[in-house]
């Protein structure tokens, strides 16, 4: 039948495009990081995978246009076959044909009805196969759109006089013991801490810095420049001062934490 070898043959065609059409972790990434470079590469990833997506739905639609006439023809088919049935039913209670031809009817009428639900069932997993392809193509949106904004959270704002990381892993004052057992093992001395939480400097100053950690070390010197990199790597905020800044610091040190709010 026509119809039916097209069906047949859209449908290895749609296995493949939705395999394609599976967003990946690593592409959208990608995208993501292509994206903060601003070039023209950045887009091709996923306008590749979109239009992928587009040559799915379009192609099950047209193979669901097909089933759908497929299926009509079936259904007549069905019927006629039922009605032949129940007419050999008659005719053998009458004796008037051999009950082998009522067998193979019914055979006949089970694989018509076998034929019609298979058919069924490929128009519901085309529907299925549309919905877990825009499924997919949300939570690529989701995913990309979240990057995006971990990405604007962690950015590095350096002026001339400091450098403020917001960081993206958050943070809470026991987390010292990581940046302590980083600094010891790595410059074979204890983290040089000046104030851990609050203090009466900050308390004069009006800042709430109870959940913060002040380290007296020059964010330009060797040491530094070391926990910085180490701060930024485990995503951990931080401000770094280069100096006496009136109001907000008495000079050259790194506020590890979120920056201080102003006390009421």
């Amino acid at each position: 039948m026509k119809e039916m070898k097209h069906i047949q043959g859209i449908r290895p065609l749609l296995i493949t495009l939705f395999l394609l059409a599976i967003p990946i972790a690593g592409i959208a990434q990608t995208a993501v990081e292509k994206s903060t470079q601003g070039s023209a590469a950045s887009k091709t990833a996923p306008n590749q995978l979109g239009q992928t997506r587009s040559d799915l739905i379009a192609a099950t639609a047209s193979y669901k246009a097909s089933a759908a006439e497929v299926l009509r023809f079936q259904e007549a088919e069905l019927a006629t076959a039922t009605k032949k049935l129940d007419e050999l039913r008659v005719l053998v209670t009458d004796g008037l044909i051999a009950r082998n031809e009522l067998t193979k009817a019914e055979e006949e009428l089970t694989a018509a009805k076998a034929k019609l639900e298979s058919t069924k069932q490929q128009i519901a997993e085309s529907d299925s196969l549309v919905a877990q392809v825009k499924k997919a193509e949300e939570a690529e949106k989701a995913f990309v759109k979240n990057q995006a904004s971990q990405a604007a959270l962690g950015r590095r704002l350096v002026t001339p006089t400091s450098v403020r990381y917001n960081g993206m892993a958050g943070w809470a004052l026991t987390n010292i013991n990581l940046v302590q057992s980083f600094f010891t093992s790595t410059f074979g001395r204890p983290l040089p801490i000046s104030t851990l939480g609050q203090s009466a400097t900050h308390n004069a100053m009006r800042w709430d810095h109870r959940n913060s950690v002040d380290v007296g070390i020059h964010p330009d010197s060797a040491e530094g420049r070391a926990l910085l990199a180490y701060l930024q790597s485990r995503g951990i905020p931080f401000l770094a001062f280069r100096g006496a800044i009136a109001g907000v610091s008495t000079g050259p040190h790194i506020h590890i934490g979120y920056p201080s709010q102003r006390m009421g």
